[in-house]
């Protein structure tokens, strides 16, 4: 079966009209800002405006062309049930069973212009309250749409109630700062309260609210169900996504949730989607590269910044840091006051070591925004690239202090502090983090570092297993792991992790491959570091590398075969010619193997193969001729 191949037509365009509008009437900034930018990259040519309707000119709703007719159709819209996986291992075929599913059909045409009348009847003290809300009066909001009925009043109230409720557990965490009571990060005791208020939403705003609270309370199963309830009706509200995304903890659980959803696998919200989703995980692939690249195409938003920026932090997390580079400096050409996602260029910079680009990076910034946390962060890189790592500290603390919830600030922070040997104040950064997301790798990595050079081992452990789980094929954190084993005198499992960091190893790196034969070689197993020392070998003359980097694997595979019982004497003697000839520091072994025990070594072996012989013909002897 072919796939449907998509375009941005007028109704996508349509819609996000209607996205950056509905989104910032109900103060959801960032969905308004997100829609509003891929909109306006589309080309002028198609970006057409859309003609005013001159009959109800004068009534004028969140939804002005739809006051006497149903909404019009979203495009890619599945109006029928999604159809769900039947596999009962699958954690997320719950959601099959669940009591809403049949509204996955969207409201009827009576409801939705039910709904456009009371929201008239509310518009005037809805804008009101949004002008409340833009001025963060929360309660003025909640005290002035109590009377109103309209779906749209009671999103508004109770989002307000929201934003209220976790301004007073922010304020009550910090009330505890510096004590045993403080919580790991602030308690909102009103959600119970407020999941109470949308339990039996239909709307897809308050459906949106109802996961963002189930969420919260780690209901993750219920929080899922009732963000794909509505994308289903309202899929360009894209906080949406983003409170979907909050639910899945691995790229297995993305995978399990991507069947589910109502829009199929080529959307472009369905594509943007996965790619966000695993850089919040850390662990983009080439596949999500790929699907920037046609999010990037003509059909889809070839000139978008924030597509860009999604593909510049998928190069960064595949440590491609030349190409992410281009792809942020390619951004800073079309806007150079955009501010999200700067830091990561300035990380890529600080990694690169070009202080004078990170510089200039910092200066040009510091003079549009000292106040953005980001920016707080390309500062932070810049001092510490210098090696100033006390101004460095300060300046990812006042990060910290604009933003809580900023992860990347708890974590380089905690970096400086490893760096100034304070592995105290380095793993109370790195909880932080933790604290934060549990789903940054970089955050129990750090931790278990820190834990490490406090020669805590078996705390190390513990961290470096959690930050496995979460990057399975992560060869620099397999191996530190290996170390920590083997301080520890572990040396079996330690070979177990750096056998597991092959896995994601370049297939001619030789570095893992020595630890492992040294391992072998202590837990008194030649055979198995004789076939690591021969892999070494075999790599390094394939890339033609000087025989000094190989001579020694070289002689330690001769010598199995010659004096442990390997008995492949041909290929010994090949390597030993090879060292001998050659000025490596082991040619006096290589001839002393040669002269001395080569010789004997080939003696015992037709010895050994003489006995064989003769111990079959004596057999074949004994048994006589045999007759039918």
């Amino acid at each position: 079966m072919t796939e449907t191949q998509y375009k941005v037509d007028g109704e996508v365009i349509a819609a996000l009209r209607n996205a950056v509008r509905d989104c910032s009437e109900r103060g959801l900034s960032y969905a308004s800002k997100w829609a509003a930018e891929l909109l306006c990259s589309l080309p002028p040519s198609i970006r057409k405006p859309e003609p005013v309707p001159v009959a109800h000119s004068e009534f004028h709703t969140s939804t002005p062309a739809r006051s006497k007719s149903p909404r019009p159709s979203i495009p890619f819209i599945v109006q029928t049930p999604i159809a769900l996986p039947s596999d009962p291992g699958n954690p997320f075929v719950a959601l099959s069973h669940q009591p809403y599913a049949s509204m996955l059909q969207g409201r009827t045409p009576e409801l939705r212009q039910r709904e456009v009348e009371l929201e008239a009847e509310d518009a005037d003290h809805i804008t009101m309250a949004r002008t409340f809300m833009d001025s963060r009066e929360y309660l003025r909001v909640i005290h002035w749409l109590r009377p109103c009925r309209s779906a749209k009043a009671t999103f508004l109230r109770v989002y307000s109630q929201f934003l209220e409720s976790e301004k007073n557990g922010l304020r009550e965490w910090y009330k505890l700062e510096n004590t045993r009571e403080q919580p790991p990060e602030p308690v909102n005791t009103a959600l119970h309260e407020l999941l109470e208020l949308v339990q039996d939403a239909k709307d897809p705003w308050l459906l949106f609210l109802k996961s963002v609270f189930l969420c919260r309370m780690s209901r993750r199963t219920e929080a899922m169900e009732s963000a794909i309830l509505s994308i289903a009706q309202y899929p360009w509200n894209w906080s949406t996504w983003v409170a979907l995304g909050d639910c899945l903890s691995d790229g297995d659980e993305l995978s399990s949730i991507l069947p589910l959803l109502p829009l199929p696998s080529n959307h472009p919200l369905v594509m943007m989607f996965q790619v966000k989703t695993l850089n919040s995980l850390n662990s983009p692939s080439d596949n999500e590269l790929g699907l920037c690249d046609r999010l990037l195409s003509e059909d889809y938003f070839s000139r978008s910044m924030w597509i860009m920026a999604l593909r510049g932090n998928v190069l960064y997390y595949l440590h491609d840091f030349t190409s992410a580079e281009a792809q942020f400096r390619k951004i800073l050409a079309i806007d150079s006051f955009r501010v999200d996602d700067i830091d990561i260029l300035s990380n890529i910079l600080y990694v690169s070591e070009n202080s004078n680009a990170l510089s200039k990076l910092a200066h040009d910034y510091l003079a549009i925004d000292k106040d953005r946390p980001e920016i707080c962060c390309i500062i932070g890189n810049y001092y510490s690239l210098r090696g100033e790592h006390e101004k460095a500290v300060k300046y990812f603390r006042r990060a910290t202090q604009l933003d809580r919830t900023y992860l990347a600030a708890w974590t380089l922070m905690g970096h400086e502090y490893v760096e100034m040997k304070n592995s105290h104040a380095a793993i109370e950064a790195y909880r932080k983090a933790v604290d934060v997301n549990r789903k940054d790798y970089r955050a129990w990595y750090g931790l278990a570092q820190a834990y490490e050079l406090l020669g805590m081992h078996q705390y190390a452990l513990y961290y470096y297993q959690h930050a496995t789980a979460l990057r399975p094929y992560d060869v620099r954190i397999w191996q530190a792991q290996g170390m920590c084993y083997e301080e520890m005198g572990r040396l079996r499992e330690a070979a177990d992790c750096l056998r597991r960091a092959l896995i994601g190893a370049d297939p001619q790196e030789t570095t893992l491959h020595l630890k492992l034969a040294k391992l072998h070689h202590d837990l008194n197993e030649p055979g198995e570091a004789a076939a690591y020392h021969r892999r070494i070998v075999e790599v390094c003359r394939s890339a033609q590398k000087p025989i000094q980097e190989w001579s020694k694997s070289a002689v330690y595979v001769a010598r199995y075969h010659i004096l442990h019982g390997g008995g492949d004497l041909v290929l010994a003697r090949q390597y030993l010619e090879w060292v001998a000839v050659s000025n490596a520091e082991e040619v006096n072994q290589a001839n002393e193997l040669l002269r001395r025990h080569l010789p004997v070594a080939v003696i015992r072996q037709q010895q050994l193969q003489q006995n064989a012989a003769n111990a079959s013909q004596g057999r074949a002897a004994s048994e006589g001729p045999s007759f039918a």
